[in-house]
């Protein structure tokens, strides 16, 4: 008996796989680093110090205390103290102790602002960050358009202040006089009514103030300095803003050669 013949099977064809269609896009990249969660406290600050600058709280108001504050917000006492020395270091509140005390709102001072500038620009200028020539640049920068204004938006109280600053006499207690020019410098800022200019401005004059050995300069050069502002202060007032911007540029292109020459910077405070 012979053997069963098999059934040839049927012609099975496997199904072509599809073709691959179009690669998707890339996920986009994130241009921004993606930070940590900032301290409570610091949280606590921002929407205070939000509801300060906006009007929600105004100037004069008391806050509530900590407790209050800190049911508020979710947080613990400890870190609502913690945003109020926050505040306190920026002069947003005032704290006072007592029956009546607690945390008020204070008024932002341009003065206190430009003093916290100066100290912090202070100590930079004593690291490799930021150096005399970043200081000068500003001010070549600043304050010969601060004479041009000064000499557009003088009126004749402000001429006669520039003028007075100009002709001051020198304090015993500084025989160089460098507090005089300063002072003749923050008057030409004032003069431009322009806050802005000023609050960015002052700082570094003060650290110009405070940096240069005065006594390594000549009594010669101070006197050369003296007749520059009144050359600058006569420009602002015969209201010539060309002329006044012109020589308050020449006048801060002469100081930084003086303050760039060696042994007259200083690293002490």
């Amino acid at each position: 008996m012979e053997p069963p013949v098999c059934s040839t099977p049927p012609d099975v064809t496997t199904p072509p796989e599809p073709e691959p269609g179009p690669a998707p896009p890339p996920a986009p990249r994130a241009r921004l680093r993606v930070q940590r969660i900032r301290p409570a406290y610091k949280q606590v600050a921002d929407e205070l110090r939000t509801q300060i600058l906006g009007g929600a709280l105004a100037a004069g108001e008391r806050l509530p205390n900590e407790a209050e504050l800190g049911t508020a917000f979710g947080v613990s006492r400890s870190t609502v103290r913690e945003a109020l020395r926050v505040l306190a270091s920026q002069h947003l509140i005032e704290t006072t102790r007592g029956v009546h005390g607690g945390s008020f709102v204070a008024s932002p001072d341009p003065a206190r602002v430009v003093e916290d500038v100066g100290s912090a620009l202070g100590v930079l200028v004593m690291t490799p960050q930021l150096g005399i020539r970043d200081l000068l640049e500003a001010r070549l920068l600043l304050e010969p358009t601060a004479a041009r204004l000064a000499a557009q938006r003088a009126d004749a109280e402000t001429v006669a202040a520039i003028r007075a600053a100009a002709v001051a006499p020198r304090d015993e207690r500084d025989p160089s006089g460098f507090v005089g020019h300063i002072d003749f410098h923050t008057t030409i800022l004032m003069a431009t009514g322009n806050l802005m200019i000023t609050m960015m401005g002052q700082p570094v004059n003060d650290v110009l103030r405070t940096r240069l050995r005065r006594v390594g300069v000549e009594r010669g050069e101070w006197d050369k300095v003296d007749e520059c502002h009144r050359v600058i202060a006569e420009h602002v007032a015969a209201g010539d803003p060309e002329a006044a911007e012109e020589a308050m540029r020449d006048h801060i292109v002469d100081l930084r050669t003086l303050y760039e020459r060696d042994g007259l910077w200083t690293d002490e405070g």
